[in-house]
């Protein structure tokens, strides 16, 4: 096998494709769990951001936090189920940036400039990428940074022939939609190919085996398990 891939948390990690251990672990998308991913044998993790009222750039998937619109809420007044204040992109890169491959998904539109000061303020010393399923999202970020490292994600075979035409560094497509032949594709146009959400051990080492350049799982302890089982 060629030289093992980056292996990242999914949210840092996420008790949903951990049902035993569910009530163990810390909530996605938060410090604990991204403390969590590297503790547990991963490079790093992907997490997910939004924008609130107030212009703050929160870890949180869904649109809503506990019933509150994250878009029409300040940050001041959103936690999450156990009352704790959500964590912003700043604590990521000022607790993080140093030790761990970020991979910092925007979920919307219309934060790009506070994303693009951010990362400008305290860049981080590893390898990231700035990723998004919204093309318009990475082509706005390319005009205010041009050397940002930018991935597209993508779930769906239609949404697959828009990677070509992107500045992108990276190509992240749902684990589902990875053949042998995409990832000698994108190898042959000089980019990486990452993919999630992997939680099987044998599709983990299929993957490895065909080139894959970094995996997200919901699972750290799997990823880690898989490449060290001796």
């Amino acid at each position: 096998m060629s030289l093992r891939p980056l292996l990242l948390g999914h949210r840092g990690v996420r008790a949903r494709g951990l049902r035993r251990l569910a009530a163990s672990l810390p909530q996605e998308n938060s410090l604990a769990a991204f403390e969590y991913a590297l503790a547990h044998g991963c490079d790093g993790f992907e997490f997910d951001v939004r924008h609130t009222r107030d212009g703050r750039n929160v870890l949180w998937h869904d649109p809503e936090c506990c019933g509150k619109e994250i878009a029409t809420t300040d940050y001041s007044d959103l936690a999450d189920q156990a009352g704790n204040q959500l964590a912003c992109l700043e604590d990521v890169l000022a607790e993080f940036g140093h030790r761990a491959y970020l991979d910092i998904e925007l979920k919307v539109s219309g934060g790009e400039e506070s994303i693009v000061a951010a990362l400008r303020v305290r860049r981080p010393r590893r390898a990231f990428i700035v990723s998004s399923f919204l093309p318009e999202v990475l082509l706005c970020l390319r005009l205010l940074d041009a050397n940002l490292p930018l991935g597209f994600l993508c779930d769906r075979g239609e949404s697959m022939a828009a990677w070509r035409a992107l500045p992108i560094g990276v190509l992240l497509p749902q684990e589902g939609l990875v053949t042998q032949s995409l990832v000698a594709e994108a190898h042959g146009r000089s980019l990486q190919i990452m993919t999630w959400t992997v939680n099987d051990s044998r599709r983990i080492l299929e993957l490895a085996g065909w080139g894959i350049d970094g995996l997200i799982s919901d699972s750290p302890q799997l990823l880690y398990q898989t490449f060290h089982s001796d």
